[in-house]
């Protein structure tokens, strides 16, 4: 009798330990990994690889005002172990950098994105070309004065089929009253020897707004001009009337 409780209890004990090691653990969780943060002086950083063993990292850094400070591009050409460093002071904060080749010369452009709090200008492009690890400087155009009409900030540039695009919302009026009119005007930005080309594909709303303006105003011309063709018609119906009598009398005479 004992030997068979001994052996129930057993066979119970095995039954219970198999279902719990049947039963699941709890997933552990992974803490997701921190966005590493730039120890001061540096403010930004953007790594761009434009091929392999070409790469290009580009570092904003400074103390104190966070209006101005400077840049660094940092080319490294891992192939032919050259390394050079490219600086310049900034105006404002980084917001973007963007790569491109708009000239297809084979030489990639890195151009810097900065947003100061001038009125005037907004946003400011740095824009460099680098060949045989050499940096030229391209002085990027500033708006004119057809272009600038409106403009209140709020830049968009991406690039598009290798050229640089410029977005921006247009405003009415001056200072704190100025509003937006909903239009945007955009620009196309490219590159031929060694100098920047800028063309506008939108048209400005003040534009349409003429249109309308010059579109209005000429049914109001046709209106006149039938009422004076009217005027004349009739003084040249008076006219014959009058030269109808004239000879109506003339006929008369002579029959007496």
């Amino acid at each position: 009798m004992t030997n068979r409780f001994y052996l129930f209890a057993l066979l119970t004990g095995a039954v219970i330990a198999g279902c719990g090691g049947n039963q699941q653990k709890p997933a552990t969780t992974t803490p997701l990994a921190k966005k590493l943060e730039l120890m001061p002086p540096f403010r930004f950083h953007k790594l761009i690889e434009v091929s392999p063993g070409q790469s290009y990292d580009i570092l904003s850094w400074g103390r104190g005002s966070q209006d101005a400070g400077s840049f660094m591009i940092l080319h490294s050409d891992s192939s032919a172990i050259k390394y050079t460093t490219t600086t310049g002071d900034l105006d404002g904060a980084i917001v973007d950098v963007y790569n491109a080749d708009m000239d297809l010369d084979g030489n990639p452009e890195i151009l810097i994105q900065a947003k100061s709090k001038d009125t005037t200008n907004y946003a400011s492009i740095y824009a460099f070309e680098f060949s045989n690890n050499k940096a030229n400087k391209l002085d990027f155009p500033r708006l004119n004065s057809s272009q600038r009409k409106g403009y209140r900030g709020s830049d968009n540039f991406y690039i598009r089929d290798g050229k640089l695009m410029r977005e921006f919302p247009i405003y009415s009026g001056s200072g704190k009253e100025a509003k937006p009119t909903g239009a945007k005007r955009q620009l196309e930005y490219g590159l031929r020897g060694n100098e920047f080309t800028v063309k506008q594909l939108s048209k400005d709303s003040t534009d349409v707004a003429d249109k309308k303006v010059t579109v209005a105003a000429t049914p109001v011309k046709q209106n006149t001009e039938k009422k004076t063709t009217t005027k004349k018609s009739e003084k040249k119906s008076k006219s014959s009337s009058s030269k109808s009598k004239k000879k109506k009398k003339h006929r008369r005479h002579r029959d007496e």
